[in-house]
């Protein structure tokens, strides 16, 4: 039996009946953090670690989708760690993911160099530059570069992913120059993009980056992502547990679903 701490409840992901403890005081995962799953690929046989994985739905979601044999996920916050490992128990995939408590900064340390195939990753996005720091601990070390930097983040996957190992992580593409730089800077190629919009007329406010270790310079720009349709809301399955404060600030809780723009 799964203990719930107070605050915590338990939401139906809707995918292979997987289920996910979440505190929607501390963090509940976003509209992101499924985008980013969707984008990734794993393949048979190949090493996964998820940099940053809060409460552990990007492993999760990826278990639903690929038949990766076993995934690494490391986690700052013991409270969101503990929440993570207990999701994974109420889900019986102990002996497919591994939920470690450390520091992004050192992640070459905990697990050694060139040790993983993949590595995804939906870091924070904002710096000391943007945006009103939470004053909720948990959720500011989430959503800004409070105690790892996106450099701390690209030097890390360099370090941990074997030769011609990939990166999946979605980021803001305002930050996109500084991403670029920084993954050329550590050998890592990018390869393929993808802009997601809020709706057809407006901005892209993510940007999903698959990017090769060692790779040879070329880059695919995928057809975007539209999230919203229109602005007429029909109510997603996921909208009542995810956070989607993070794909628009002004209409939390009402996205509909995610459409390509050429289909």
């Amino acid at each position: 039996m799964i203990n719930l701490q107070p605050g915590e409840r338990i939401d139906d992901l809707e995918r292979n009946g997987y289920r996910i403890i979440q505190n929607p005081e501390k963090f509940c995962f976003g509209m992101d953090a499924v985008l980013l799953s969707g984008f990734a690929r794993a393949q048979a046989g190949e090493t996964v670690l998820d940099l940053g994985t809060g409460t552990g739905i990007l492993p999760i979601l990826m278990t639903a989708k690929t038949r990766t044999e076993h995934f690494s996920a490391l986690e700052i916050q013991p409270e969101s760690a503990d929440m993570a490992r207990r999701s994974i128990a109420l889900n019986s995939l102990e002996d497919k993911i591994d939920i470690i408590c450390g520091d992004i900064k050192v992640a070459s340390g905990i697990f050694g160099k060139a040790k993983f195939d993949v590595v995804t990753c939906n870091p924070p996005y904002m710096n000391d530059c943007h945006g009103l720091k939470n004053p909720d601990l948990p959720k500011a070390i989430a959503r800004h570069e409070v105690l790892c930097t996106l450099e701390d983040v690209i030097r890390e996957s360099a370090a941990v992913l074997k030769p011609g190992g990939r990166l999946y992580m979605v980021h803001r593409p305002h930050r996109l120059i500084e991403i670029i730089t920084g993954l050329t800077r550590y050998k890592l190629e990018p390869k393929r993009m993808q802009f997601v919009h809020p709706y057809q007329d407006r901005e892209a406010n993510m940007v999903l980056i698959e990017a090769v270790r060692g790779g040879k310079s070329m880059l695919k720009l995928e057809h975007p992502l539209i999230v919203f349709q229109e602005k007429m809301y029909i109510r997603n399955k996921l909208s009542k547990f995810m956070d989607f404060r993070k794909v628009d600030k002004g209409y939390a809780g009402k996205v509909v679903f995610v459409c390509n723009t050429d289909r």
